[in-house]
């Protein structure tokens, strides 16, 4: 495939998603609260074409109270206090690279760069996390991450926790690098996260490879 929406498109016909998916998603944001706001369900591939990827960070599903969720994984719009799993991961980058910790949330300038911040389940209920589970987000979100592995080009996959490693089986393309270690919430950083360089080998095989790396710093 050649974007994002062709794929949108393709699976959007399939029964999964036409007669499940789809009347699910309407009647939740009919009935109350759900995030992202509509027109930021798939602002990930927005700000990120396919053949622009150069990595994945897989989240479980958006962040579920208001104001946070804006359609990219693990990321908060400006003025939105950090979450411990986004402190987390900039103090990881502060080790790796002795930047700064940002004061902002915002990775927005992480998709322009080719990363895409994909969630498995791309929206949630008010205050009822992984409340979207099960309706056909993960088929859709699998479709994905096949057709990331079908790419030619060198990606990194990054899969944190036991959710996001679960779909390391779909990448089997021996071009692509599979980063594999602990969630970066406080309850399990660690158990691996913290310390495990994940930022300088993203960016290290970027290079081996003649692409040009990931400015990691937020201004």
């Amino acid at each position: 495939m050649k974007n994002w929406s062709e794929l949108i498109s393709l699976e959007s016909k399939k029964p999964y998603y036409a007669e499940s998916l789809i009347p699910f998603i309407e009647q939740e944001y009919a009935s109350g609260a759900v995030y992202p706001e509509k027109e930021n369900i798939f602002r990930a591939f927005e700000l990120t074409p396919l053949q622009t990827v150069k990595a994945v960070i897989l989240g479980q599903d958006p962040y579920h109270e208001p104001g946070q969720a804006h359609g990219l994984a693990f990321s908060v719009p400006e003025g939105i206090t950090i979450p411990p799993s986004l402190r987390n991961i900039y103090e990881e980058i502060h080790t790796e690279y002795g930047s700064e910790i940002p004061k902002s949330g915002n990775l927005e300038s992480w998709a322009r760069q080719g990363v895409l911040l994909l969630n498995t389940v791309l929206t949630v209920r008010a205050h009822e996390a992984n409340s979207h589970a099960g309706h056909g987000w993960e088929t859709f979100t699998d479709a994905v991450l096949r057709e990331l592995n079908r790419q030619d080009h060198p990606i990194v996959f990054m899969l944190w926790g036991g959710n996001a490693q679960k779909k390391a089986s779909l990448i089997d393309n021996p071009a692509h690098l599979v980063l594999k270690t602990s969630h970066p919430s406080p309850l399990s950083v660690y158990r691996g996260f913290r310390g495990c360089g994940h930022f300088r080998m993203c960016n290290a095989f970027l290079s081996a490879n003649g692409l040009d790396t990931i400015d990691w710093r937020i201004d």
